[in-house]
């Protein structure tokens, strides 16, 4: 048996592989569609052979279907943190959307190859893993509702809020506004467009004028 020092050291390097194998393909499937990339080229641009591929995945669909669960995953975490520290700091709720939203805009600055395949893959209705997005794409939304619900509850946001469809379009609105500003507007500032989107939650959500 191993000991635990090398169980965690197998670990770590095992999720360093996959981090690799993870951006590897992103970025390759952003530029030249799902069906064009190859597991070659995917071990090519990580910088492992082609078995490690198939080591740490069944299969390039299955790669994919890991991937979309991994980055969502890092942007629910960090929408979550982001209500969690406004939460602790004494902020309304109106300033914990607010956080999500900035949190949403380096999540998608850091990771602009990554949003742009999650959103073309949104609109799919073919693929294996659909049901997969489907699942994370709830997680991610779901943080955002638990805000407004409790907005509501706490009397802060109108009773009339139709939670489920405001959290999806505050999600959407943040996902569309960042790929226009990385893909037509790349001289503003992640400042510049927080700000923007910031205004536009203050008047649509808050009420105030």
């Amino acid at each position: 048996m191993e000991s635990s020092s090398a169980t965690s050291g197998g670990s770590t390097r095992r999720e360093a592989t996959r981090q690799k194998l993870y951006e590897a393909a992103v970025t390759l499937i952003a530029e030249q569609g799902f069906s064009a990339t190859t597991v070659d080229e995917i071990a090519e641009r990580a910088g492992v052979a082609k078995g490690t591929v198939y080591y740490n995945f069944a299969s390039k669909s299955v790669l994919f279907e890991e991937l979309l669960r991994h980055g969502v995953g890092l942007l629910t975490a960090s929408l979550r943190e982001a209500a969690e520290r406004t939460a602790r700091e004494g902020g309304t709720k109106v300033d914990a959307l607010d956080a999500m939203i900035r949190a949403g805009l380096v999540f998608i600055d850091r990771y602009p190859a990554f949003t742009q395949l999650y959103v073309a893959e949104l609109w799919r209705t073919n693929r294996a893993w659909q049901s997969t997005l489907m699942v994370v794409r709830q997680q991610a939304v779901a943080v955002v509702e638990d805000v407004l619900r409790e907005g509501v509850a706490g009397g802060e946001f109108s009773e009339e809020i139709d939670v489920p469809l405001t959290a999806a379009a505050l999600v959407g609105m943040v996902l569309v506004a960042a790929l226009d500003w990385k893909s037509f507007q790349p001289e503003r500032s992640l400042d510049d467009v927080h700000a923007a989107l910031s205004r536009l939650l203050q008047g649509r959500v808050s009420g105030c004028r």
